[in-house]
């Protein structure tokens, strides 16, 4: 079902933003940018082909880091074929902080994973 996306971020979610930053910025050497996104602040580097997102939430070890499958449009067509299959939806199809939408489910381990398109693209195809 996945055959034509691509791992196009990996979602971390955090305590304390700026100790973050500071760490994957100075310590690491990271490009990280902190945002001011409609939902509150997070932070953002792109390495590559690839996005890290930082964002402050509770969270218990091993619920971060998310695998985020990026997507050409259609999320609303994923959604259902999901349901459909009997995987567990955690967060249904919602405004992600980018402003495109997103789509939060677990795999049969209980490991989170999650979908994303842009704001400009269809949500079905």
């Amino acid at each position: 079902m996945l055959t034509n996306c691509k791992v196009g971020a990996i979602v971390f979610f955090v305590r304390e933003l700026a100790r973050s930053v500071a760490f994957y910025r100075d310590t690491l050497g990271l490009p990280l940018t902190a945002i001011d996104g409609h939902d509150g602040p997070f932070a953002m580097a792109d390495i590559g082909d690839l996005t890290l997102v930082f964002l402050v939430q509770d969270a218990r070890p091993g619920d971060s880091p998310v695998v985020v499958f990026s997507l050409d449009g259609g999320i609303d067509d994923y959604a259902e074929k999901l349901a459909a299959s009997g995987v567990e939806i955690v967060v249904p199809v919602s405004e992600s902080p980018d402003g495109g939408w997103s789509l939060d489910f677990v795999d049969p381990d209980r490991n989170m994973l999650s979908l994303h398109q842009g704001p400009d693209l269809p949500r079905r195809l």
